[in-house]
């Protein structure tokens, strides 16, 4: 199954000074590429005790801040991340070759702006973050159809208002790694570090 990878390469001078301006930049290629599901991102959180999970969740926004998306506060992945407030993310654009590698600090939206985003979701999207009892264990299919269906006849011709155990959270990134891939195994790996003064851009060895 081994191939080479042959699609590009990256270079110190075409790297933007801030990583989340080149996030951006890379974000729109892999759009404008029709790369499936451009904004997934494998979210890694840990435990307290530093026992680690990961999943795939969808980007929602990234800003001068960092990294946004939304999710049930009550999930593996919400407790996790309100008691051990870091996290990892990755994005695989396979298509074209590229991985960029987040890691950061988490914290809760402000609920005006989770307000919002809510607000502009569709019905059925609001009605689903009322039903599911998020990472508990069900019964079987039909318990989730029941919940489904009291929901939607507690919501009927009213209003569907954030529930409070939903809503966003922000990484704030300290390091992130834009890997492109190279023939020989010999890829191109930069890294941007966090500091006092901004960024510190390296180098990494494949």
């Amino acid at each position: 199954m081994r191939r080479e990878y042959e699609a590009g390469e990256l270079t110190e001078r075409e790297m933007a000074s801030d990583p989340l301006e080149m996030f951006g930049r890379w974000l729109q290629e892999a759009v404008d590429a029709g790369v499936t599901e451009p904004n997934a991102m494998t979210l890694a959180t840990a435990t307290a005790e530093g026992r680690p999970s990961a999943r795939v969740v969808l980007l929602k926004e990234v800003n001068s801040e960092g990294f946004v998306f939304f999710t049930n506060y009550l999930s593996r992945k919400g407790r996790e991340l309100l008691v051990n407030p870091h996290a990892a993310l990755v994005f695989d654009w396979h298509e074209m070759e590229r991985q960029v590698r987040i890691e950061g600090s988490v914290e809760r939206l402000q609920a005006v702006a989770s307000d919002a985003y809510f607000d502009a979701r569709p019905e059925n999207a609001k009605i689903g973050a009322w039903t599911s009892p998020q990472s508990k264990i069900v019964k079987d299919r039909s318990e989730l159809d029941a919940l489904l269906q009291a929901t939607e006849q507690r919501f009927a011709h009213k209003e569907i208002h954030r529930p409070d155990h939903w809503g966003g959270f922000l990484i704030r990134p300290t390091v992130v790694e834009f890997w492109q891939g190279r023939p020989n195994r010999l890829h191109d790996r930069i890294a941007c570090y966090k500091t006092e003064e901004g960024w510190s851009m390296h180098r990494l060895a494949p």
